[in-house]
């Protein structure tokens, strides 16, 4: 059993060297000998985020460079990005409720202006 996870251990490390299209290229083979294979290591893919574009960002984020200078700029060029990032969410949530107010506003104007002229209906 150690003798199997050492190999699965070896073959992920392998097929990390050699980026996302060995991944791909191993589950399609996988698919190919045994569908159930292909399966399994696609899902594993995928859930290691091996897959996912968001997780290798979050890898290289905290990577250093071996420059300490350039490991700082870029902490604090991201820390800014996500305060910008942050202060722009405000300012559309902002802007969606005034649009929100508006649109509801003019309905009850509408509303209103349309009771004006006609007879309550009897219930």
């Amino acid at each position: 059993m150690d003798q199997l996870k050492q190999w699965l251990r070896r073959a992920e490390e392998f097929l990390d060297q050699w980026g996302r299209g060995a991944w791909i290229a191993t589950f399609v083979l996988g698919f190919i000998l045994f569908w159930p294979l292909g399966l399994a290591i696609l899902l594993y893919a995928i859930w290691s985020g091996r897959m996912g574009c968001w997780k290798q960002r979050r890898r290289a984020a905290h990577h250093s460079s071996g420059n300490s200078a350039f490991d700082e700029y870029r902490e604090e060029t991201l820390r800014r990005l996500e305060e910008e990032q942050s202060e722009f969410e405000g300012f559309m949530q902002r802007l969606r409720r005034a649009k929100d107010k508006a649109e509801f506003d003019q309905f009850m104007k509408e509303r209103r202006n349309g009771r004006e002229g006609h007879d309550p209906q009897p219930a």
